[in-house]
Order: C-alpha cells, then structure tokens, then sequence
C-alpha cells in the first residue's frame, strides 16, 4: 500500500503530496477540473503502465511547467518507487529504492487495477473496447499476454499486406503458422482467467467466447485447436473489398451475466451495471491477492456514479471487506461519509487543500 504519494509538474498539480497515514481508503473529492483523476492517474503509472487513459508521455506534463513530471511514492512496506518523465526523452524511467530499474520491474512491486467513466458503458459498448478491458485484467497474471496481443496484432497487418502485394506462399505459410499458434495462447489465457475470475462473483458471470475460445472450451486440445486455425487460415486467403476477413482472437467477445436478474448485464439498467462492473474489479482484487499474496490497489474513478443510497452502502461495504487499498474520487464528500478506515482529501485548482482522517 502507498504511505505517500508526491506528483511534481503531472497534469494541473504543480507539487502536492498526499499521506493516506495508513488507511486503506483514499478519498478525494473536489469540483470538476481540480485534479482529482489526475491523483489516480498517477497511481496508475507506479505499476509500469502508460496509466488509466494511456496518452502520450508529452500530454501529461503540466502546461507551463518544465515539460516533463515525476511520480514518487513511500510504500508502507518501506520501499520507494518513482516514475520520470524528462522532456526530450523517449519513455518514462523507474526507480525502485533509489536505484534505476524497470518499469517491467515496478509491476512486480504493485498490482493496480481502475476503472474510469469510460468503463461504465463496457457491457453496451464494442467488443473491442471489452476485450481491452479483460486482456488488461488477464496480463495481471499473465504478464505475456499483452506482448502476444501485441504480436498477434502485428502478425495480421503482416498478412493483410502480404496478401495485398501477392507476396509467395512461403512467406503466408510462416505467417499464419506464428498466427495459429500466438492465437491458441492468447485464447487459453482468456479462458484460464474468466474461470478463475467466476470463482470470486456471486451476482455475475464472466464468459469469452470466439472461434478459437469455443474450441477450447469444447475440448479440443490445444494441439488440434492450433492445427484446425491453421488450416482455416490457409483456406482464407482472399481479400474482400482489398479487406482481409478473418476471425480469431481478434474478434472475439466477453460477456456479463447478472445472476440475479437472470439477464445479460447489458439488458441491465445502469446502475446495475455500474454494480456488476464494481464487483467484476473486486473479485480481480481478490484473485490478485489469493495468486500472489500482494495487496492490491483499485482505482475508482467517480466511484458512486450511478449508484442510489443503498448500492453505495453495498459497495463501501464490499470495498472494507476487500483486502486492498483504494483510491476512490467523487464531487461530493458526503456520498463517503459511512466509509470506513477512510482518509479525505479536498482537490482544489491542482493544490491539495485539506487532509481528514475519518472519524
């Protein structure tokens, strides 16, 4: 868990420096446009990754500021992690305990997982933006699995041009052989982890579904699965309006099944979505901590958007019984106010105003 956390020049905060004393719950409220996202941006950044809205290193810098930012942070286990970002320079740089390191490294020292405004319209949205969604939860465990999709993606736009430029065979041959067999890996994982994710929900389900996924789950060795796609593959060689048609990992869908409605989440109302999506980023918190004994931290954007009196006190509820830190945000501080082990603090203009222990 974060016992400190210090953001020089990041979005509108010039320098603030918040201490959560402890508490596993971190609430900041504030207007819009005071920098209360940009607090849980920032965490975001501390396990590696581009953060919660995944822009350009350049677009986080603070405007007017030095062009570049820093994101430090006391752990309570009594260790230091920052991320830097110098104008001019390629990427972000790590550091763990002083010393230069990874940013592969730092996802070995916090598990973090979020969910924003955008995630609330998941269940109604495309499949693409589901499939984002759940590949980031997957790569929680299996840290390969966004370098395979990456791959993968890559592998495609290969084909696509090779079949467009009338390329030989023996180059489409190894193509669609990397293809056939990055796609039974990223499938597999798909389902490994919806299955281990369903043992933590009660009032939802999680399902994956696509060519592969069902053969998978069918039964079909992995083997036999990888030699079916590869000859589906070598079988559909066509472009369609100079547009490759294929399906596969990249295609494919999950899906949310509220229990006790007996319905699929996106026939759901909002704010029982908005309580399915809460519970789906519980139970991964729960994973996280029953696989690696870490702690996890979550991430709540406007956390009790959409949410009536009695969902909120469910949700706090559940957020004290999970053993995580979470850093939550809101307009207003009253929503909070039956929220335990709590820490509260005012957003204003960048600048952190007040810091409250809970009473």
């Amino acid at each position: 868990m974060i016992n400190e956390l210090t953001l020089t020049d990041f979005r509108n905060h010039n320098m603030c420096r918040i201490t959560t004393h402890g508490m596993r719950n971190i609430i900041i409220t504030g207007p819009n446009g005071a920098g209360k996202t940009a607090i849980l941006e920032a965490v975001s950044m501390l396990a590696g990754d581009r953060g919660m809205r995944g822009v350009s290193m350049t677009e986080i810098a603070r405007f007017n500021g030095t062009g570049g930012f820093s994101i430090f942070a006391n752990l309570i286990e009594d260790r230091q992690i920052s991320v830097q970002f110098t104008n001019g320079d390629n990427n972000r740089r790590a550091r763990i305990d002083g010393e230069p390191a990874t940013l592969t490294d730092l996802a070995g020292i916090l598990r973090i997982v979020w969910i924003t405004p955008r995630e609330d319209r998941l269940f109604i949205d495309s499949g693409s933006d589901r499939r984002a969604f759940f590949d980031r939860l997957a790569t929680s465990f299996d840290t390969s699995h966004s370098g395979r999709m990456a791959k993968l993606s890559k592998l495609l736009a290969e084909r696509a041009y090779a079949l467009k430029t009338g390329t030989d065979m023996h180059w489409l041959d190894a193509l669609d052989t990397q293809i056939a067999g990055t796609a039974i890996t990223i499938a597999h994982s798909r389902i490994q982890y919806a299955g281990e994710l369903n043992y933590f929900l009660t009032n939802c389900a999680v399902s994956v579904s696509g060519m592969i996924e069902g053969m998978l789950i069918d039964g079909i060795s992995t083997g036999d699965a990888e030699r079916k796609y590869l000859d589906y593959l070598k079988t559909n060689r066509t472009l369609t309006g100079d547009k490759m048609i294929l399906d596969g990992p990249h295609r494919s869908d999950f899906g949310v099944y509220n229990n006790a409605l007996q319905l699929p989440a996106y026939l759901t109302s909002t704010g029982q979505q908005k309580m399915a999506l809460l519970e789906l980023i519980l139970a991964h918190a729960r994973l996280i901590h029953t696989k690696t004994g870490k702690r996890p931290i979550i991430l709540l954007d406007e956390a009790a958007a959409h949410l009536d009196e009695s969902a909120r006190t469910k949700l706090f509820h559940e957020l004290g019984d999970a053993d995580a830190q979470v850093w939550a945000t809101g307009l207003d501080k009253n929503i909070f106010k039956n929220v335990p082990d709590a820490v509260f603090v005012t957003c204003q203009d960048g600048e952190i105003n007040n810091i409250v222990l809970a009473e």
